[in-house]
């Protein structure tokens, strides 16, 4: 059992954690201009330390060394013989890319360094001469993390004024895409949501929404799953409500009843972001649970495992990726994340692999952004991921010869995008149950890694983790039959 050496030092960890992350009310500022994507300034309370200043400009520098990693990144695999039809959201050799940005709000401290490595991509792009010619140009509105807004981006991305855009690239929230996810549909807009909801891969939610990665459902059976077999058999659930927290909690729970698991404390959706969780880590105390998985963001983490473990609680825990943040290993409650959590991603880890994608990626990030916080650098890898999905899209739309909303929604519906080894390969193609994404990561965290201070440019630099399997599917989600969203709102 890990041993507290005073009530003092749970106190003190809890402290420098709501310290970095902030309050629930902070927001960022963001100002969209033509042809230049947002410059923020983020910080929130549920993920980072950092406050991450992502920046992007179109003005023309010196050309880098790590060029996009598409084979249509260059002039030289420009448009197809013959004309390209084009209509809302391409102006000449200009094409414009909306960003439904969560830039203000609980996970804008997540958002920000996945904006940040999202405009190094396109200025890496198109200083190498675009795609098929066209040169991008990123529209970058924060939501707030709220949906009114979000709905009224939308409206702007959807219109034929200013900020028309031919595809929206990121949808940053589950509610705030489920909220226009039909008038994708009636506008022709297909969507790349910053969420993993199992939704986007039913076509009576998310017929335009393009599911990337593995859902919160089946992650959360692949991280039972792995939880069961190294830890024990008792399982406790703690999450947000929603359509993020209850996916994730549902995965769970058909993973226990697979395994045949006792679920001994069901809190799925008991969790209210900023509440008080005394009751939450009472009732998980008093379950004897050997294992946890949470569906939360990374503040409530601190507060409901800091406070159990302060309590002789030693379970083993994990949760959907949005539970975690890595300047966690920062606090004094790294002892415990480095004993009992195993980090769940989605993707390859900052410089941890030697894939064509992160070799681009730290290249370009390197010679971009050279003081770019390491703290924060797996988030770039979701950022870089995003630009290579939309740039295999607009590939496969210009070689179609139809660059219109409806030629993008089709091409997307068609293209199967190479993640260049950072995340498995993904189609929409077919039928949901044969492209769904299986696969997810598992790591173990080591805060002698983390280094709080560094930057990108460190040779050696990590986030702090060291790989326990990835890609990984285990028997639960590979046998199961995905007909349906998870969780239904």
């Amino acid at each position: 059992m890990l041993k507290w050496k005073t009530s003092l030092a749970l106190l003190t960890a809890m402290a420098l954690v709501a310290g970095a992350c902030g309050d629930d009310d902070d927001s960022a500022s963001s100002e969209t201009t033509a042809g230049s994507a947002t410059t923020t300034e983020a910080s929130e309370s549920g993920e980072d330390t950092e406050t991450t200043e992502a920046t992007a400009t179109t003005e023309a520098t010196e050309t880098t060394e790590a060029s996009a990693t598409t084979e249509g990144a260059d002039e030289g695999s420009a448009a197809p013989a013959g004309d390209v039809t084009t209509d809302v959201g391409v102006e000449g050799k200009t094409i414009k890319i909306g960003y439904n940005a969560a830039l203000s709000g609980i996970f804008a401290a997540t958002v920000a360094p996945i904006q940040e490595a999202q405009d190094v991509y396109w200025e890496v792009l198109n200083e190498n001469g675009g795609i098929g010619g066209y040169q991008i140009e990123p529209v970058v509105l924060d939501n707030l993390y709220e949906v009114p807004p979000a709905l009224e981006n939308y409206e702007e991305f959807s219109g034929d004024g200013a900020n028309a855009v031919v595809m929206i690239g990121r949808s940053d929230g589950s509610p705030h895409t489920a909220a226009y996810a039909d008038a994708l549909v009636d506008d022709d807009l297909v969507a790349i949501p910053l969420t993993w909801y199992s939704g986007w891969a039913d076509p009576d939610i998310g017929e335009n929404v393009l599911e990337i990665q593995t859902n919160y459902c089946m992650e959360a059976m692949n991280g039972v799953t792995y939880l069961s077999e190294e830890y024990g058999t008792d399982l406790a659930i703690v999450s947000f409500p929603g359509e993020y927290g209850q996916d994730g909690a549902q995965g769970a729970k058909k993973a226990a009843e697979a395994l045949g698991l006792n679920i001994v404390y069901d809190g799925e959706g008991a969790v209210v972001p900023g509440a008080d969780q005394t009751p939450v880590i009472t009732e998980l105390v008093n379950s004897g649970a050997d294992i946890v998985w949470t569906s939360v963001n990374p503040t409530t983490l601190a507060e409901i495992m800091g406070g159990a473990a302060a309590q002789g609680f030693t379970a083993h825990w994990s949760g959907n990726a949005p539970s975690w943040g890595t300047n966690l290993l920062g606090t004094d409650l790294a002892e415990v994340f480095d004993q009992y959590w195993t980090y769940s991603a989605y993707t390859e880890l900052w410089n941890t692999g030697d894939s064509p994608g992160m070799k681009e990626l730290v290249a370009a990030m390197r010679e971009k952004r050279p003081d770019a916080p390491l703290g924060v650098a797996d988030y770039y890898v979701l950022g870089w991921i995003n630009g290579l999905i939309v740039t295999q899209i607009l590939e496969a739309a210009i070689a179609n010869g139809d660059l219109t909303r409806a030629g993008v929604t089709a091409a997307a519906k068609e293209v199967t995008v190479d993640l260049q080894g950072l995340a498995p390969d993904q189609t929409w193609a077919g039928e949901p149950n044969d492209y769904v994404v299986r696969e997810s990561y598992l790591y173990t965290p080591d805060s002698a890694l983390y280094n709080a201070s560094g930057t990108v440019s460190d040779e050696a630099g990590v986030t702090g983790y060291h790989l326990i399997k990835g890609p990984y599917v285990s028997p639960t989600a590979e046998a199961y039959d995905f007909q349906e969203a998870c969780f239904a709102g």
